[in-house]
């Protein structure tokens, strides 16, 4: 997986977690698979004909592993799934900050989705394709002016 125990010790600490995931490995793995869909859903959505930036690779950057990930994206994606995490416990224990955090998290997304943050992550290849099908080309010639 993307997130490793390690990660989650950065933004709670090991009884929390353990509160949290309800001592079940699978509800964190799962709350994990939900919080990279979701930011996945965010990355994808950036329209570079609108931002003027390219489109990320979010499935290659989603495969980096240890140092090699981007350490902004680890946070939030801990932020996520702990918060999806929370969301899940009958009294939802300490929901305050988590719900605060997961609002800062879905607000840097929605930055990076509109180009004003730029991730270092890999981008999507430029295609060498012809890429003119759906787009309209327009414009004139120069004006000719015949005055004698």
């Amino acid at each position: 997986m993307f997130l490793t125990i390690e990660d989650y010790k950065a933004v709670v600490d090991d009884k929390t977690l353990d509160v949290i995931n309800q001592s079940d490995e699978t509800n964190l793995a799962r709350a994990e698979r939900y919080a990279i869909d979701e930011i996945k859903s965010y990355l994808r959505a950036a329209e570079p004909a609108k931002t003027g930036i390219r489109k990320y690779d979010v499935d290659a950057a989603f495969q980096k592993t240890e140092q090699e990930r981007n350490q902004q994206l680890v946070m939030y994606a801990c932020d996520i799934a702990l918060y999806h995490l929370i969301s899940w416990l009958p009294q939802k224990i300490g929901f305050e900050i988590r719900e605060i955090r997961y609002n800062r998290a879905l607000d840097w997304l929605k930055s990076v989705q509109e180009g004003k943050i730029l991730l270092d992550i890999p981008l999507v290849p430029d295609d060498t394709t012809d890429n003119t099908a759906g787009s309209i080309r327009w414009g004139s010639i120069t004006k000719n002016t015949y005055d004698w």
